[in-house]
């Protein structure tokens, strides 16, 4: 099923307008996201095609289920209570059957986790940007050598130079293990012997051991840094794989400003924070933010990144004292949840014999 099933079949409940444009956030740059609702025909929601979600392939266009918008209402998700509380200028369409759902019904002090633990998202989202920006990793991958270091002078050197200092290949050495010395390995030299090397390939991530007769001599102790091995691939693994997938204007927007870290995550870390304060003072959700000038000079990158972490951190403690004060319900009201939902199926299916 397509967004233009939904749309042929006039399966939708509800579309609107949503994030910047619903933010009130807006720039001659915002695309237009538009999040919805709609109801599966009888039969496939009976059936075994249940589909909760259904989106375009860029993720701004989402119509959630009835059945899933209902849950994640319970369960007091954001995304979900911002599109219950879209303000009427970005509604594009609503289906009377849900005027009598309100956020009243649905608030609770659980928006302190959701609404918290997605701004902290947000923080962590940009605190990563940050990390890659000041920490980027060469292309050019390092070998498993430089890892490697080798006794010398009551210290160590890199296992290269020494190689180099001898003139030595490192296919021509020999390693063996030594006891109860983890990562450290007897270092053999022989131009004129099978020795299986140090490594066997360039991009290897293993070292090799061989079998050395006692009559060889043993030249060096050698240790092998695995764990600062794994640590640089992991590093080299993560930070390629965001090169690859980053979103090249933020990105591009992010190294214009010089501050590197990703301003759009941060100022979405202080329109969440504010907004929870907002419901446990105010037993409301608003959408349309009253500050967008504060909001969009976070985004143009007008703080340096530390002032905003420690005002998000004063933010987040006026949010727990807010929650902790406030005369919210603890938890929604799931039974009274689920009855609104059967009731609109009911109704929805009776009205249209589908």
């Amino acid at each position: 099923m397509t967004i233009d099933d939904l749309k042929k079949n006039n399966l939708i409940l509800l579309e609107c307008i949503s994030g910047s444009r619903a933010y009130g956030l807006e720039t001659k740059d915002s695309d237009t996201d538009i999040k919805g609702v709609f109801y599966l025909p009888k039969q496939t929601f009976y059936g075994f095609d249940y589909i909760p979600q259904i989106s375009n392939h860029s993720n701004d266009i989402v119509y959630y289920e009835l059945g899933r918008y209902m849950e994640l209402l319970s369960l007091n998700n954001p995304n979900i209570l911002e599109l219950l509380n879209t303000p009427e200028s970005s509604v594009i369409y609503k289906n009377p059957i849900l005027n009598d759902l309100t956020s009243k019904l649905i608030l609770s002090k659980l928006c302190l986790n959701t609404f918290g633990k997605f701004a902290l998202s947000q923080i962590k989202k940009a605190k990563g940007l940050n990390k890659k920006i000041n920490n980027p990793v060469s292309k050019k991958r390092k070998s498993l050598l430089e890892f490697c270091y080798v006794n010398h002078n009551k210290g160590a050197i890199p296992l290269i130079t020494y190689l180099n200092q001898n003139n030595w290949h490192q296919k021509h050495c020999g390693l063996l293990n030594i006891d109860h010395m983890k990562y450290v390995y007897g270092l053999y030299y022989n131009d004129k012997k099978e020795f299986n090397g140090i490594i066997k390939k360039p991009n290897s991530s293993n070292i090799c051991l061989s079998s050395i007769p006692k009559s060889e001599k043993q030249h060096a102790l050698m240790f092998f840094n695995k764990d600062g091995y794994s640590l640089y691939c992991k590093r080299y693994k993560e930070y390629w794989q965001w090169v690859e997938k980053r979103n090249e204007s933020r990105y591009k927007n992010t190294k214009s400003h010089g501050k590197n870290y990703d301003t759009k995550n941060m100022m979405h870390t202080f329109r969440l924070l504010d907004m929870a304060i907002e419901i446990a003072n105010e037993n409301q959700v608003n959408v349309h933010r009253p500050n967008r000038e504060f909001l969009l000079s976070i985004k143009r990158g007008e703080y340096e990144y530390q002032d905003l972490i420690k005002l998000a951190n004063q933010k987040q403690s006026e949010m727990v004292a807010a929650f902790a004060s406030s005369n919210i319900q603890q938890k929604p009201n799931i039974e009274l949840i689920n009855n609104l939902l059967v009731k609109y199926r009911q109704e929805i299916y009776s009205n249209n014999n589908s």
